[in-house]
């Protein structure tokens, strides 16, 4: 539609910045009857009639009522209809509008006075929105000519009255947002009430204007209420009530349907932002640069991290919907802009905790990192489908895109910690045996590592398919993360088998062998998940080199004391020799006085290997002890010295037997004398 050239500046300062679509559209509102207009409170300076104004006439106005005042208004506006190509100046403005002006005045002070609350009575309130929205009308308009001098008085006069309404309603907007703050002595005020409301509304609709893309600075969430202090309330919108909900979509209505759409939405951001960050800081948690994370001490890190995923999952359970339904309880009616408020909203904090996780995933890579990235993968995942829910599905793509590359990120750095796990391994090449073959710090720690790792079987599996290079090997069934936890365990078994030769003593060096196989064993049967990924396979063959480094134990060890035992070679020209038999039993005692000093100092952590062995020993030693003994003490008994070569009683290995893998290095206590 072509309409006159565009208007010079205005001399008011507060402008108009929502277009009105329905500008000819009548109403929704029900017409209420003003018989006549409440004219107790004065009008604003320049309100009053003008008799020098031609356009001014108040005569024939007094006698019109409220409804034929709109009628005429509406006949008026009705003249510049949207189909029209040209718009004209109109020779003269009724007296309606006039009328009209000081209606809005009216009720405008009546309002500013405390005599009445806008939201509190639908009779002051139904006339009051009915009248502004056709004094914006009217002004728009009127605009449209702005060096008619029959236009001129009439236009800045019903932009003033405009304002001083929008001026009202944008405080009584404030005042019921201002419910959910917590504690507005903390706040910090984004505006001074001292400014004069067109000033503050233009500065602030700069500033919303300038910085809608930049994420920091656009608006936040719902303030913060922790799931578990109120469970049955997570749906409600904290602090608000249904009363207070429904006087903001009233004044929200009302403004958009004036113009001020803009203005409206710059206060309802401004204090969703405010009150989000009071939450924050409520949480404990602050905005952290990237520099600030890296400076920072991993146990102190630990903590930021801790926090920033309860306020992710936060967000995720409570924040995403109850934003979404209060922008939408409030800008009922109007789901577009809803749906923008709300995406600008949400965007900004998400941007930002996005940006907290990116710093982390900056840092200097270790393996007790890996635990607290796993968590920060799980709840960036879950977060992605209240991302889903809460948002339309075009609005939501861009920070869906963003919550995935973000837990990419993470996934890929979890990758990467565990893959780490090998050069940790293989640069843990110490030279120095561990005492009495106990259990190496290495192993302890991979197994701890892994039972730990494996808690987060199900994020593994996933951030290795998602980050890591699948198995080429033709009909394998393993997946990723278990090839890369089979891979981990045979290195671990090449490094303890180098450590086992540092070991001078061959039956030593089978215990230090046992003793970190059972513990790995231990380990793998008492966390079902590394047990599902090794196999049952792996487990057999685990249990069956157990079984061989005991056997090769006791041969290396045993094998000799049980040949002083061997009935063979005793006799001389077909009777026992004493002589041979005194040698038999002094070996004999030489070297089991020499095995249970060293092995008594042994340590075998275990308790049911520690039994087994035990039990294997004295299985072989007492039987072949208790017939050599009782065959042939006979020979040496009433000698002289006898007890130098018959020193031990079967009772006495059986209990010297049970001293040994203690780790104590005290002598023969239970020797019988």
């Amino acid at each position: 539609m072509e309409k006159n050239a565009a208007a010079p500046e205005k001399s008011v300062s507060f402008s108009r910045r929502s277009s009105n679509k329905n500008l000819f559209s009548s109403p929704a509102t029900p017409r209420q009857r003003y018989e006549t207009i409440d004219e107790d409170a004065p009008p604003e300076s320049g309100a009053q009639d003008r008799p020098d104004d031609p356009n001014n006439s108040s005569n024939p106005a007094a006698e019109l009522s409220f409804q034929e005042i709109l009628d005429e208004v509406d006949h008026f506006l009705e003249t510049f209809s949207e189909s029209k190509e040209i718009w004209t100046p109109p020779e003269v403005v009724p007296s309606s509008v006039e009328s009209l002006s000081k209606a809005v005045d009216s009720m405008t002070t009546k309002y500013g006075r405390g005599l009445a609350r806008f939201g509190e009575n639908e009779e002051d309130d139904a006339p009051f929105v009915e009248c502004v929205t056709r004094i914006s009308k009217i002004a728009t308009v009127l605009e449209e000519f702005p060096s008619n001098s029959t236009t001129a008085t009439a236009f800045n006069r019903t932009s003033t009255v405009l304002q001083r309404a929008m001026a009202l309603l944008d405080e009584e907007f404030r005042n019921h947002l201002s419910l959910d703050q917590p504690d507005p002595s903390t706040a910090k005020p984004d505006n001074n009430p001292d400014q004069s409301f067109s000033s503050r509304i233009t500065s602030k609709l700069s500033s919303f204007n300038s910085n809608s893309s930049s994420a920091h600075d656009s608006c936040l969430f719902i303030q913060a209420q922790p799931p578990e202090s109120e469970p049955d309330k997570l749906d409600e919108f904290p602090s608000f009530s249904d009363e207070s909900i429904n006087i903001m979509n009233k004044i929200a209505s009302t403004m958009i349907a004036a113009g001020y759409g803009n203005e409206c939405c710059m206060v309802y951001s401004i204090s969703r932002r405010n009150a989000f960050k009071l939450a924050l800081n409520n949480l404990g948690y602050e905005n952290i640069s990237i520099d600030e994370v890296q400076r920072m001490q991993w146990e102190s890190l630990e903590g930021e991290i801790a926090t920033w995923i309860s306020v992710v999952k936060l967000c995720s359970s409570v924040h995403f919907s109850g934003e979404r339904k209060l922008c939408d309880a409030v800008f009922a009616g109007h789901r577009s802009l809803s749906e923008s408020l709300f995406c600008n909203l949400a965007r900004a904090v998400a941007i930002q905790l996005f940006n907290f996780a990116d710093a982390v995933v900056l840092t200097k890579r270790s393996p007790e990192k890996l635990f607290k990235m796993l968590d920060m993968y799980e709840t960036l995942r879950d977060l992605v489908p209240a991302i889903r829910d809460s948002y339309p599905e075009e609005i939501g793509k861009e920070l869906v895109m963003e919550a995935e590359a973000a837990r990419n990120r993470i996934g890929q750095t979890a990758v990467s910690i565990f893959c780490d796990l090998e050069n940790s391994i293989k640069s843990d090449n110490g030279k120095t045996p561990v005492p009495s073959g106990a259990v190496h710090p290495l192993t302890r720690y991979v197994m701890n590592y892994l039972k730990y790792a494996c808690e987060y079987k199900d994020s593994l599996e996933q951030v290795f398919l998602e980050y890591e290079k699948t198995n080429d090997t033709p009909g394998t069934t393993s997946s990723p993360f278990q090839i890369q936890l089979l891979t981990v365990m045979d290195m671990l078994d090449a490094n303890l088998d180098m450590r086992s030769k540092l070991y001078r003593d061959p039956a030593l060096r089978f215990i230090f062998l046992m003793n970190n196989g059972r513990y790995i064993m231990q380990k793998v049967k008492g966390s079902t998940e590394i047990h599902q990924l090794m196999g049952d396979t792996w487990c057999r063959k685990r249990s069956t080199d157990l079984r061989g480094y005991h056997k090769n134990y006791q041969r290396e060890t045993w094998g000799r004391i049980l040949h002083c035992l061997n009935h063979e070679g005793l006799q001389v020209n077909g009777k026992a020799s004493k002589t041979v038999i005194k040698e038999r039993f002094k070996c004999f005692n030489t070297l089991f006085d020499e095995i249970h000093k060293t092995q008594s100092t042994w340590v075998v952590s275990d308790e049911q290997l520690q039994s087994e062995l035990r039990v294997s020993l004295s299985a072989v030693m007492i039987p072949a002890y208790r017939s050599f003994w009782g065959r042939f003490k006979q020979y040496l008994e009433g000698g002289k010295q006898a007890e130098k070569y018959i020193k031990y009683q079967p009772e006495d290995i059986e209990n010297l037997i049970d001293d040994l893998f203690d780790g104590n290095s005290t002598s023969m206590s239970k020797r019988k004398t």
